[in-house]
């Protein structure tokens, strides 16, 4: 620093918080882009319970009756989700349909959706 002295080296002072500036306005984005991918793990996880829900109600209704297969598909999904079940089936089969309704973390999506998943078992034969 020859030529200049000891003193510090001379800032231009309309740069200074520019970046903490770009920052602060870049937030909000950084966190919606967050939320909607949480939301978008929201969605896949209730499929995924929508489907164990399901199989486990098909598979004992199957067996037994469509009371105690809605017990078994509503013990099969994770504590805090709302299922319901639909059924069908014929000819040697019994076919239950879960419907979950997905869980919301962005207040501006509504209020939610709901995913369906079908499974089909034969029927036992002493039915």
């Amino acid at each position: 620093m020859r030529g200049r002295g000891r003193g510090r080296p001379q800032r231009r002072p309309d740069d200074r918080g520019a970046a903490i500036l770009e920052f602060a306005g870049f937030l909000p984005v950084l966190l919606l882009i967050g939320l909607a991918a949480i939301q978008l793990g929201l969605v896949g996880y209730a499929a995924n319970q929508a489907g164990s829900a399901a199989r486990a109600a098909a598979r004992v209704a199957s067996q037994e009756d469509t009371g105690a297969g809605a017990a078994a598909g509503q013990a099969a999904v994770g504590a805090g989700m709302d299922v319901s079940f639909s059924w069908g089936g014929g000819d040697g089969t019994t076919k239950a349909t879960a419907a979950v309704k997905v869980p919301t973390l962005l207040p501006f999506v509504g209020d939610g959706w709901t995913v369906t998943r079908s499974a089909t078992m034969p029927n036992d034969d002493d039915r």
